[in-house]
């Protein structure tokens, strides 16, 4: 998911349907994801533009026990992408 999620955005195709699904098929699936899935799956939605809040707090929650797993560019795509999402995450990024 996360992969399909970051092949899109990086062809830049936006198809909103597309990134519904994934991130209904995400949503449950979201602590299988390793720190690189959790970083590239925000930073795609990000890119593409397409809001899913529940998705967001989703990868924030995920990401906080988890966050010495991330390499430094994967925390800075993170942090950029709930930046630009307008994602609010405080306990994440307060730790």
């Amino acid at each position: 998911l996360a992969n399909t999620a970051w092949a899109f955005a990086s062809a830049g195709v936006k198809v909103p349907e597309l990134f519904d699904a994934i991130a209904a098929a995400a949503l449950p699936r979201i602590g299988e994801f390793n720190s690189q899935g959790l970083a590239n799956t925000a930073w795609a939605f990000a890119t593409v533009g397409v809001k899913a809040p529940e998705l967001f707090e989703a990868i924030a929650a995920a990401a906080l026990p988890r966050l010495g797993e991330f390499s430094s560019q994967a925390l800075a795509n993170t942090a950029w992408a709930f930046a630009s999402a307008g994602a609010k995450a405080p306990e994440l990024f307060d730790a």
